[in-house]
């Protein structure tokens, strides 16, 4: 039914290999997210653990990793800090049905709308921000018991470690590629490390530097399966008021970061995803967090990458991953705990040189300034503020560039017929953004008594066009001149409501010529 073992580009045994891989890399991240949210480091792992299942299951995109994700973790910390974890389950389920509902009204077709530029900008965006976010692994407690940056030996060991990491994934693809490099670099390190007893960071150290000095003493990655609680919340509209905000704000972060990634993933796979697919599957995992005690989530391009390049491409892959992941809560925490964390630093710089769009450089010369100018702004916002705020106003931005530069590709073409007509040939489109542009080629005054407007060569997009042309033609009635109007729709004759009573309209029969309007079905 998931087509779990019949995709076309799938493999078994890498998708297993790989899943092992994704689920190395999951720990630390559902983790640190957890902390971020202001949460328990079980409930990130849970996340992590269903929604990785429940997406992979039936989402839209075989091969995209999601859990807990610091986007959506971010959103979350004044709902949690205010009203408490339980209320953060329900907003948690409500984002659920809410991105259900997006999927059910098949809405996901809508990140077609995001400009090349955007996506350039969010990708690079999201490089940074992964890169920024590895920094962290080099800060350690000091005697005050603040972070503070790491020196010394221990600093050489950490980057040492780091950068052979690095050179065994770059290098083993060139020998071998029967396993995953990452897999092979985290042993392969691992063992080093325990191997030598050096003394590097390791997993278990940093989630004992994230909590009360009290705690760290008995702090463990170990648990138990999740297990079914509606949330202790009031069941009240004052409770619906509370957590619709956050519900609302989840949601769309979280679909708009899994459709993103969703189309990252088909450019580097040449395949396609099923948008509204993967909504729906985006929205079944949150409701289930939010019943089963997880954080919610939604795609992880960091672990997506790491995925693809480790050769998962079918839904085996992101499962595998899930099912691993609840082995290590539940059977092999202390391995996992002994994991450096140079090693996992590593894997993610490795993916951050693979998700960074090196060719924007480019593109930015060959490209007008506009475009590069969005790319900026996108990288830019995504880093300093949010996904979610730098795609909107990436395709705000753009949509208002693309009309600024069209509003001026309006002319027209004047001259004489036989019977002393004159006659306005006139190209490119008739929109809000090139009204004022439209009116200003016209000269009521001066013209003779019959002026003609052909649209054979242009096209009108929206309901300002219409009225535009409705104001010309109440100018041309009142100096009592006659107003041929030609080659238009058949539905923009039916709206125009002034220029149909005081001029001649002749239609174009063009099938294909349509305007978009709210006033018709």
């Amino acid at each position: 039914m998931f087509d779990i073992f019949t995709n076309r580009d799938s493999n078994v045994k890498n998708d297993v290999l790989s899943g092992i891989t994704v689920a190395l890399a999951l720990v630390p991240e559902a983790v640190a997210f957890a902390f971020v949210a202001g949460v328990e480091p079980m409930v990130g792992l849970y996340a992590a653990f269903m929604m990785g299942l429940i997406t992979s299951a039936i989402g839209g995109r075989p091969g995209m990793i999601s859990g807990a994700t610091g986007a959506m973790a971010v959103v979350m910390v004044a709902l949690v800090a205010q009203h408490g974890v339980q209320y953060l389950f329900a907003a948690v389920i409500l984002a659920g049905i809410l991105q259900i509902l997006a999927g059910a009204f098949r809405l996901g077709k809508f990140i077609r709308l995001v400009p090349y530029p955007v996506m350039l900008g969010f990708v690079n965006g999201l490089a940074i921000v992964i890169f920024l976010a590895q920094l962290g692994q080099f800060k350690v407690l000091d005697e005050f018991g603040q972070l503070s940056w790491m020196q010394g030996e221990m600093l050489y060991l950490m980057l040492g470690l780091t950068f052979l990491t690095m050179a065994i994934i770059f290098f083993l693809p060139k020998i071998t590629t029967a396993v995953p490099a990452a897999l092979v670099a985290i042993v392969s390190v691992s063992l080093l490390v325990h191997g030598l007893d050096l003394e590097a960071r390791t997993v278990i150290d940093f989630v004992r530097d994230m909590v009360p000095a009290e705690q760290k003493a008995t702090v463990s990655l170990a648990g138990e399966l999740p297990s079914f609680a509606i949330p202790m919340v009031p069941f009240t509209l004052e409770t619906l008021y509370i957590v619709l905000p956050t519900a609302v704000i989840l949601a769309l972060v979280g679909l708009i970061e899994s459709l993103l990634t969703l189309s990252l993933i088909d450019d580097m796979t040449n395949t396609r995803g099923r948008g509204n697919k993967e909504c729906v599957g985006q929205g079944v995992a949150n409701t289930v967090n939010g019943f089963f005690g997880g954080m919610g989530g939604c795609a992880m391009i960091g672990q997506s990458m790491i995925n693809i390049n480790s050769g998962g491409r079918g839904r085996l892959s992101g499962i595998t991953a899930a099912l691993v992941l609840l082995g290590f809560i539940l059977f092999a925490a202390p391995l996992i705990e002994m994991i450096p964390l140079a090693a996992l630093v590593g894997v993610m710089f490795m993916v951050v040189i693979g998700t960074f769009e090196w060719a924007s450089f480019r593109i930015i010369r060959g490209v007008n300034k506009e475009d590069a100018f969005v790319l900026f702004l996108v990288t830019g916002v995504t880093v300093i503020a949010d996904l979610a705020i730098a795609v909107v106003i990436g395709v705000i931005v753009s949509a208002l560039v693309f009309a600024w530069k069209h509003a001026t590709h309006i002319h027209a073409r004047t001259h004489t017929d036989k019977d002393g007509w004159k006659v306005y040939d006139l190209e490119g489109p008739l929109f809000f953004g090139s009204v004022s542009h439209f009116k200003d080629l016209f000269d009521p005054q001066s013209d003779p008594q019959d002026v003609v407007i052909d649209f054979d060569e242009s096209r009108i997009w929206d309901s300002s066009g219409l009225d535009a042309i409705d104001n010309l033609a109440a100018k041309y009635d009142d100096l009592g001149k006659t107003l041929h109007i030609r080659h238009i729709s058949e539905e923009c004759r039916a709206l125009l409501k002034q220029a149909q009573r005081h001029v001649e309209i002749n239609v174009n029969e063009d099938p294909r010529y349509r305007i978009a309007t709210d006033k018709l079905g």
